[in-house]
């Protein structure tokens, strides 16, 4: 059981910030996601956390106690990498007792809880077999269970699926959602990949240049960015983002107009979601067809409207051809609205 608390944590080398000013409280049993794209400093907060870097300012908690002094050892975190990080000369059960064997935990429990750790990721059949007989799924999961049979306080993950193709993501992602509600132990997960950090996450903290953006739940991420660059990462495809103007109410772009918004006349970029669009025989966007995906569920139509390309779902049977002239419904419910400068979002 831990909670871990980031007292406004910084690291610097030199001029140069890798995480300013990080400061929240991750309650205990938390699935927490740390969320950005590569050099945001996610990495460097999960470090920070293990005991692999030292924070240049803050103060880390984990149940009350500060641990910025302790060795990684002390801290009671167990971490998974993006590399499996194996011993090739071990088997699968070996690798798995490990960490058990490092600690001098009593070795009477040893094969009891080896076996627990394999069953719980499926790889009781495996555990003769050394990481070069595995596939890349199996060798995670293998980490994953040296993690588990160590019973800490804190897991934390580093893009522990990365290396992993598609198909074995999915499943992998499945398996880890699962451990996580039967161990009930506090994790920190580190990714870039959005769809992880929406599924997996209780919370999710999307960070850019060092700088946390927005806290919340994987629900409020989506429906209401607090910026236009937490709205232009989260999303498959990410949210619509049209620069323009607004005008007594009225969203003014380059083949665009959108009536009914509430916000101060000036410069503004708005968003919305291509799900949420319709294609209309009259509609607030009037531009020809750049491009079509067919997804199996849904056809992906791109115009490029307010200066961009932006995407709009139509239903699975749509038929067109590029260059068609189109015409899609953006009522203003569906609409969001940043500041053109800050980014920042502006409500109503």
């Amino acid at each position: 059981m831990a909670e871990i608390q980031l007292r406004n944590i910084s690291k610097r080398w030199g001029a140069f910030v890798g995480v300013h000013k990080f400061d929240l409280t991750i309650p205990d049993r938390e699935f927490l996601v740390l969320l950005g794209p590569s050099g945001c400093g996610k990495t460097t907060t999960m470090r920070m956390i293990a005991g692999l870097e030292e924070a240049t300012e803050g103060d880390i908690l984990i149940d009350g106690k500060r641990v910025n002094d302790l060795d990684p050892k002390d801290r009671d975190v167990a971490m998974v990498f993006q590399s499996y990080a194996l011993y090739p000369n071990m088997n699968v059960y070996e690798n798995i007792r490990f960490p058990l064997k490092v600690r001098k935990t009593d070795s009477g429990g040893h094969d009891e809880r080896v076996r627990r750790a394999a069953e719980m990721v499926e790889l009781t059949d495996f555990l003769h077999r050394r990481p070069a007989e595995l596939s890349g799924g199996q060798r995670q999961r293998v980490a994953l269970a040296r993690a588990i049979v160590r019973q800490p306080n804190v897991f934390l993950m580093d893009e522990p699926l990365s290396n992993l193709d598609a198909k074995l993501r999915v499943s992998t992602r499945a398996q880890i959602k699962n451990l996580s509600h039967e161990l009930k132990v506090t994790t920190i997960y580190v990714t870039h990949d959005q769809i992880e950090a929406m599924t997996l996450a209780d919370r999710v903290v999307v960070m850019n240049k060092g700088i946390v953006q927005q806290v919340a739940t994987p629900t409020e991420i989506y429906d209401r960015p607090a910026n236009s660059f937490v709205a232009g990462f989260i999303g498959n495809p990410a949210m619509n983002l049209m620069e323009g103007e607004l005008r007594g109410g009225t969203f003014v772009g380059k083949n665009v107009r959108i009536p009914g918004l509430k916000g101060p006349d000036g410069a503004v970029t708005l968003g919305f979601r291509a799900e949420d669009a319709r294609i209309a025989d009259k509609g607030e966007i009037a531009a020809p067809i750049y491009s079509l995906e067919l997804l199996g569920d849904a056809t992906m139509i791109t115009v490029k409207a307010g200066g961009a390309l932006v995407s709009i779902k139509a239903p699975k049977d749509f038929r067109a051809e590029i260059d068609d002239p189109i015409q899609a419904g953006i009522p203003a419910a569906i609409c969001h609205l940043f500041d053109a400068k800050t980014g920042e979002r502006i409500d109503p």
